[in-house]
């Protein structure tokens, strides 16, 4: 027992218990077992380096006899503490599940979670051990050159330098090049066999400017899943015009500024400025289109809308948002540029009403577009950015300067006239408030990780667990530090698995109640408008109506 890195051992088991409690998404055994695995690892690390540093600073240290039993008792005791974590695991999950309407798991596998946790704790462990004989390795070698403290700092310097040139400029590069490639592979690969539209106004036609072949799968869903005129005839009662839908591919064209301008070409070929309503989509990192932010917009303008999206990258976009966040970035521009040019030096009276949309990494590059200040002598209308991931800029200014006594969950920003917020009860119609002549609403879950994640949560809890509790998140989430960092960590990779109204899974009704703020259509009444939002979101039936809004 003298030998075993008591402070390791202790803290490590300290943060494996503290790994089962909730956090914003439920998470079934294996994962919890992995992320337990990683997070004893931790501990183990912080507890090894605290010992270290308490003997490196010559601090008193007990009696020898006295220290076993001490170390004796400790262990003991977090040993029993981490069983009876398991064993409330189960209940801790299930408080999830429950704000989530999902039913209660019998048994989160405690036995089998310890079991799985073994395997990453032993890899990282084994790691850290490697990396500490290294610069114990370095530091004896410098011993020859320098005093002894010295050559440890050294030793520390060295290998930390080496070690962060070899992550980021071997492992990471090596990652992100391998997933770049397998998810453009797929993008080229998918729907390969598939015939390209009929419909002339239709992007990949025949007699379209984008090539079939340039635009993969998730453009494909986007082009061809749009209700026709007759699908929104049948439900909103009334005539209605097809929508057009452009869309431009990362392989249409060499460059941004190439792929925006062949955008507004197809654009000016179908027509799209002749419509009443013109959306400017930022899609997610692999191109896709969440399928109700567009398609409700579409009902509630009786099918007279235009949108056009252009692909800036093949990565997911949780893995997009943490090692490039900017790619979309330079897209959104140059399309908003060349789009916005035009729409300009068209008559008021006749050109459409133009709108900016963003789901998730699609909503950080969105935002980042347009300079307000650019277009203040003659603005677009509004915009819907709906799961604005943590880095967006825009959204973390007008948080952090909410109005006193709103929660970060839900804010209210200055006077809400341009700025409002909004998550499942709609929160958008603030009783004497009126818009501005630009509509700005940021469609947020409490229970989404890639919004209300932040690096700060490492060391400080975050905002959004202070005064009232949001009904998506458990009432029994408490932030603990690192831990709490890396289960949101975790959430956030999952956050596309959650059920639909949850964490980073947007419903349609929630989109159709945010477009009608944004957008104000004509023609409906507090009636009509609750029996759309029936129609579309009716139990199990999405056949001509939503045809992909349940796509995992």
């Amino acid at each position: 027992m003298d030998r075993l890195p008591t402070g390791g051992v202790l803290l490590g088991l300290l943060f494996f218990a503290l790994s089962l409690t909730p956090s914003l998404l439920p998470r079934q055994f294996i994962l919890q077992g992995v992320l337990s695995g990683c997070v004893f690892a931790a501990g183990y690390g912080i507890g090894v380096f605290g010992e270290w540093l308490w003997t490196f600073m010559e601090l008193r240290i007990p009696g020898r006899a006295r220290a076993r039993w001490l170390k004796f008792w400790l262990l003991l005791v977090c040993a029993l503490n981490a069983i009876v974590f398991l064993w409330l695991s189960t209940g801790w999950q299930n408080s999830i599940r429950g704000v989530m309407g999902l039913a209660p798991v019998q048994s989160n596998q405690p036995v089998w979670v310890a079991a799985i946790a073994v395997l990453p704790a032993a890899l990282l462990i084994g790691i850290g051990t490697a990396i500490v004989h290294f610069v114990r390795a370095t530091a004896r070698w410098l011993t020859r050159l320098v005093p002894r403290r010295v050559a440890l700092v050294g030793g520390m310097l060295i290998v930390g330098v080496l070690t962060s040139v070899f992550v980021n400029g071997v492992v990471v590069r090596s990652v992100v090049y391998t997933a770049d490639r397998f998810y453009a592979e797929v993008d080229a690969l998918a729907g390969q066999y598939e015939e390209p539209p009929t419909d002339p106004l239709r992007s990949g036609s025949a007699a379209s400017l984008v090539d079939w072949d340039t635009i993969g799968l998730d453009a494909r869903i986007y082009v061809q899943s749009g209700p026709t005129a007759e699908e929104i005839e049948t439900v909103i009662g009334r005539p209605a015009r097809t929508p057009l839908r452009v869309y431009v591919g990362l392989r249409s064209a060499e460059t941004v500024e190439q792929r925006a301008q062949l955008a507004l070409g197809e654009m000016q070929r179908v027509g799209a400025f002749d419509r009443s309503v013109l959306v400017l989509i930022m899609p997610v990192g692999t191109g896709w289109v969440d399928p109700p932010a567009i398609d409700t917009l579409e009902f509630l303008h009786a099918g007279d809308v235009a949108s056009v999206a252009l692909q800036y990258s093949y990565l997911t976009s949780w893995l997009s948002l943490v090692v490039e966040p900017d790619v979309g970035t330079a897209s959104a521009q140059a399309l908003f540029a060349a789009v916005y040019q035009y729409w300009t030096a068209l008559p008021h009276q006749t050109r459409p009403k133009l709108y900016l949309n963003g789901l998730s990494l699609g909503a950080y590059a969105s935002q980042a577009s347009a300079s307000l200040f650019d277009v203040l002598a003659d603005p677009f209308q509004g915009a819907l950015w709906a799961g604005p991931p943590f880095a967006s800029q825009l959204w973390r200014n007008a948080t952090a300067n909410r109005q006193a006594g709103t929660p970060e969950w839900l804010p209210h920003f200055n006077d809400s006239s341009i700025i409002r917020f909004t998550n499942q009860s709609d929160a958008l119609n603030i009783p004497g408030v009126k818009w501005g002549p630009v509509r700005l609403v940021y469609l947020q879950y409490a229970s989404d990780p890639v919004v209300f994640f932040e690096p700060q949560v490492l060391y400080r809890p975050p905002q959004w667990l202070t005064g009232d509790r949001p009904s998506d998140v458990s009432p029994l989430l408490t932030w603990y530090p690192v831990v709490t960092f890396l289960q949101l960590a975790l959430d956030m990779a999952l956050a596309q698995t959650s059920p639909i109204g949850f964490g980073h899974v947007y419903a349609p009704q929630d989109y159709l109640d945010a477009w009608v703020a944004v957008s104000d259509p004509p023609h409906w009444n507090e009636t009509s408008l609750r029996q759309l939002r029936d129609k579309l979101t009716r139990a199990g039936d999405t056949t001509g109506i939503a045809p992909g809004w349940f796509r995992s």
